[in-house]
């Protein structure tokens, strides 16, 4: 990135694109999503160098369970696969796992390794990376009106502040800027409450595609971009 302004302390990535990438080469979409995987690390990595704090990768919907049972087991798999065996990669750039989405919906022997690895990696200090698996935003605003109901918050007085507290990361600033690869133009059901004022970038790169180039240029142009939240700033 140039210039003096600041890396965007938060970026979301609706990562899309893997089975059109597949396709166009005549394979499996499933190998879209191997690509995909080694497209994320190599995105990571570079937010990681250019001092991002927060980075969110929409790994799979609420809605993605529509899908073929093989390609679901597909994605599946290479979760489990890969979630522990990049730890050397976690260590070296001191990267730590959170997760965003409903846990107990997920396979048990998944939600365990993502448990163990975001309990694993809570000490490290450098980027963390929040895995949006089984996610959908609408589905968080609901959890987190009935944990707010199950302690004892009052709903009828229901605040913005209140109910935020109960958010999948409640801890987690809102993220700055949303990216979208593949050219498509809808949210997906992302961030819905967290990304009310995040500025949106999107590419028409697959996401299989994705260089740290890519990155380094969506944060450029949110970089020129003028940030009001709502309000009027003087000429």
């Amino acid at each position: 990135m140039t210039g003096n302004k600041k890396a965007p302390c938060h970026v979301g990535i609706i990562m899309d694109g893997n089975g059109r990438w597949a396709k166009a080469r005549g394979e499996m979409r499933t190998h879209g999503h191997l690509a995909g995987l080694e497209a994320a690390k190599r995105v990571v990595k570079a937010a990681s160098d250019m001092g991002i704090q927060y980075l969110t990768l929409y790994v799979f919907s609420t809605e993605n369970w529509k899908r073929t049972t093989e390609e679901v087991s597909y994605i599946m798999g290479l979760v489990k696969q890969y979630l522990r065996s990049e730890m050397d990669f976690y260590r070296e750039n001191q990267i730590r796992l959170r997760h965003a989405g409903d846990a107990e919906g997920l396979p048990r022997d998944i939600a365990l390794e993502i448990k163990e690895m975001c309990g694993e990696t809570a000490h490290f200090s450098g980027l963390e990376v929040i895995l949006a698996l089984n996610y959908g935003g609408r589905d968080e605003i609901v959890r987190a009106i009935k944990r707010a109901a199950s302690k004892g918050e009052d709903l009828a007085s229901c605040t913005e502040k209140m109910l935020g507290q109960y958010l999948d990361n409640p801890g987690v600033p809102d993220p700055d800027l949303i990216i979208r690869s593949a050219g498509e133009l809808r949210t997906s059901n992302f961030l819905l409450w967290e990304s009310a004022y995040a500025e949106f970038y999107v590419s028409p790169v697959l996401w299989p595609d994705w260089t740290a180039k890519d990155l380094e240029d969506a944060v450029e142009i949110y970089a020129r971009r003028d940030r009001k939240f709502g309000g009027v700033k003087d000429d």
